[in-house]
């Protein structure tokens, strides 16, 4: 299954992409709108991108009204992302989105390193949602954390369903002539394949401490980066920063990723899933031989 990191495809100036997706995430929406931070937002790397976005969107009433009807004629499950500043506000939002069918799942932004963050604990958020909303959560978790797999520990033991591995780092670019930072906000979050290794770690740390389904997400680029996260227990792959220099990447990467798994002697990429771990993998059984 592949999706879009949340934030890294317009679905509906790109609808061609969106429908590439197993599932589109949307960009995060939060109670009331936000105009987010002030430019300059994009700052590139050596290793990938910086940005510092601010959750710039139109509110949950106006998304609600006008965005997700537009987006479910895609004919693609939408995944809605959510975020706030206190756990009122999570469970705000999943309540509206409760009653909405076009709503496959709903993402907890709970660690977007680009506003103030919650003061609330992960479990405490997640268990605001899940009082407020019947709908599949998944629940977004940041490497920062100083321990992440007893972050998805507490956020299983308050009812999520599945994890999102993981949102990006924060980093800081410099202008070359003055040295100041590049970006109005100084700080931003950094994505592309300098998170590799770092989400793999993750995956492979929360797999272990949860067994739950996840979403693993940083830096995939190719069906082999892929594959090492369904080795490490993800039973889902998002594309981000990949998707703005390569529209096409959905397809590209999912064919590759058939490739890789069929060199491996599996029938499908899911039949790897915690290969990482010392658990074996489902062989493609070989035809019987015919007289």
């Amino acid at each position: 299954m592949i999706l879009n990191a949340s934030g890294c495809l317009d679905a509906l100036a790109a609808p061609d992409v969106a429908r590439s997706l197993d599932a589109f995430v949307t960009k995060t929406v939060t109670p009331e709108p936000r105009e987010g931070n002030a430019p300059v937002r994009i700052a590139e790397t050596d290793a990938g991108m910086l940005n510092s976005i601010g959750l710039q969107n139109p509110g949950i009433d106006a998304f609600v009204e006008d965005t997700l009807p537009r987006l479910c004629t895609l004919g693609v499950p939408i995944w809605v992302s959510v975020g706030g500043f206190s756990a009122d506000d999570y469970a705000e939002l999943c309540a509206r989105l409760d009653g909405e069918e076009g709503v496959a799942a709903i993402e907890l932004n709970v660690s977007c390193p680009n506003v103030t963050s919650p003061v609330e604990e992960a479990d405490e958020l997640v268990t605001a949602a899940r009082e407020a909303t019947r709908k599949t959560l998944y629940t977004k978790l940041s490497p920062s954390a100083p321990d992440v797999a007893a972050a998805a520990e507490a956020a299983a033991g308050a009812g999520t369903d599945g994890l999102s591995l993981v949102n990006t780092l924060r980093g800081m670019a410099l202008e070359p002539t003055t040295l100041r930072p590049v970006l109005g906000r100084e700080t931003g979050g950094l994505s592309g394949p300098a998170l590799r290794p770092v989400a793999l770690a993750a995956v492979h740390a929360c797999y272990r401490a949860t067994g739950l389904p996840i979403v693993g997400m940083g830096g995939v680029e190719t069906g082999r980066h892929a594959l090492e996260l369904i080795a490490a227990g993800a039973s889902a792959i998002a594309l981000g920063t990949v998707l703005f220099r390569d529209p096409g990447a959905p397809s590209r990467v999912r064919a590759e990723l058939a490739r890789e798994a069929a060199a491996h002697g599996v029938a499908e990429a899911p039949d790897l899933r915690g290969v990482a771990h010392g658990a074996l993998p489902v062989r493609t059984k070989k035809p019987a031989k015919t007289a």
